[in-house]
């Protein structure tokens, strides 16, 4: 026979020993084989997606805890912020009572410096005024003393 027959085939299969395992043994350890690779496969998979998962929820957790303190730190300005607006609003208010308050002060200086004033001039024309009355008596009493002495007695 040939060596490519199929004579030889056979032969080549007899020529196996006792230790060596047939075609069919070796179709069932492969699939076996085949098997095994898949199922482990399929569990690094799993756990790679657990892993995964876990990472996200890990990632998300992180990220709410941080946009958490962000949001504290942001909520804080924000009322400090407020509670600035409102003081400034109060002392705007405030100053302008103050200006309103000095104006009326300085209206009443000016009142009473201007009445001080008026006193001096009043003072100034008193003075005047006597002054023009002594002279005024001053003249009478001559007059009438003159006239004492002319008259006869």
């Amino acid at each position: 026979m040939a060596p490519g027959s199929r004579g030889a085939r056979s032969s080549f299969r007899s020529r196996r020993g006792p230790g060596v395992p047939s075609p069919q043994a070796d179709a069932t350890m492969l699939s076996r084989l085949l098997k095994e690779h898949q199922a482990k496969q399929n569990e690094r998979k799993e756990l790679q997606e657990k892993r995964r998962r876990e990472a996200i929820t890990a990632a998300t957790c992180l990220t709410e805890a941080l946009v958490d303190h962000l949001n504290v730190g942001v909520a804080q300005a924000y009322m400090n912020q407020r509670k600035l607006d409102h003081e400034v609003k109060t002392l705007q208010v405030q100053a302008a009572q103050f200006a309103k308050q000095t104006g009326q002060w300085i209206g009443m200086v000016e009142n009473f410096n201007q009445a001080l004033k008026e006193i001096g001039d009043v003072e100034n024309w008193a003075r005047s005024i006597e002054l023009d009355m002594r002279t005024i008596a001053t003249a009478l009493e001559y007059v009438y003393k003159g006239q004492l002495q002319s008259a006869p007695s």
